[in-house]
């Protein structure tokens, strides 16, 4: 690596002086000119930049095992430890979210449901369980509120919505967005927390009404939601990254973009076998009419 800085601003500085300052001897330096690379150095230098691509690509988001995943798929004969190695010393490194808002999080509910799901975070078919949750998101604005709608069987989102208010209409307008885009046949069971979005009259009069049936995590425990908990982790280390928006409408469409043009049809999930939520799908929908 010395030798190479060297080569590179030997241009800018004398080389004799870089050696002195790098602690090389300049003799070694030229050597090493006259000789090409080794075959590890050559593949590390190859391997490097097929990792840079796929970080690129991913929306410079994923870890080393996602890349190492990527390489695979292009046909790399490549371990998760060398991938990890060539990543850090080309210094791609995860984005970290922010935390959760500070608040009161007390009061008593209004309408409480049995919590149905009791963490079996695996569904066996598409709209068997769909799981929602809220979250926030900074603007120079002012909060924006965003409620997501989740398929366990593919981890998909198959409704959100965010506006500037943590109302009802925000969760309705998720689970509508759901409803209108999967059209379920069958009874579904739609699992949340305890907050007063959830437990008011007009969610539980609009899940009558559309026949979907209510489960609730338990008060306070975060653990019963964890897949939503997940995505919105992902969500903020991945396209956040701490960032303050200068609008909601900016927030808005970034999480446009993350959700549909990201998340959706492209980020690798570990649940769905490193395949995308729509390419699980899409899979499993191949091998339910061949018969498998």
């Amino acid at each position: 690596m010395k030798y190479a800085f060297i080569r590179a601003h030997r241009e800018e500085f004398g080389v004799r002086a870089m050696c002195r300052v790098l602690r090389v001897h300049f003799s070694g330096f030229y050597a090493w000119l006259k000789e090409p690379l080794s075959y590890r150095a050559q593949e590390d230098a190859r391997q490097t930049k097929l990792i840079r691509q796929a970080w690129a690509g991913s929306g410079k988001v994923y870890g080393y095992r996602k890349l190492t995943d990527d390489l695979r798929d292009q046909g790399e004969r490549v371990s998760e430890n060398r991938v990890a190695r060539l990543a850090s010393l080309a210094g791609i490194a995860a984005q970290v979210g922010y935390r959760r808002r500070p608040g009161r999080y007390g009061g008593k509910p209004a309408v409480v449901a049995e919590n149905r799901l009791e963490q079996c975070f695996e569904a066996s078919r598409p709209d068997q369980v769909w799981v929602t949750d809220i979250t926030y998101l900074r603007t120079h604005e002012g909060w924006l509120y965003l409620c997501v709608v989740i398929d366990l069987f593919s981890r998909r989102v198959v409704g959100w919505s965010a506006q500037s208010r943590m109302t009802t209409d925000l969760a309705l307008q998720a689970l509508l967005m759901a409803i209108w885009r999967r059209k379920p046949t069958d009874r579904v069971m739609v699992h949340s927390d305890q907050g007063s979005q959830y437990t008011s009259r007009e969610w539980q009069t609009f899940l009558r009404q559309h026949g979907l049936e209510p489960s609730m995590s338990r008060r306070g425990n975060c653990h019963d939601n964890a897949v939503a908990e997940s995505f919105f982790q992902l969500l903020k280390r991945e396209r956040v990254r701490r960032r303050t928006y200068p609008t909601r409408e900016a927030a808005r469409q970034d999480v446009f973009e993350y959700i549909e043009l990201f998340y959706n049809p492209k980020r690798k999930h570990t649940n769905n076998g490193m395949l995308s939520p729509v390419d699980f799908e899409i899979r499993q929908q191949k091998l339910k009419e061949a018969g498998v």
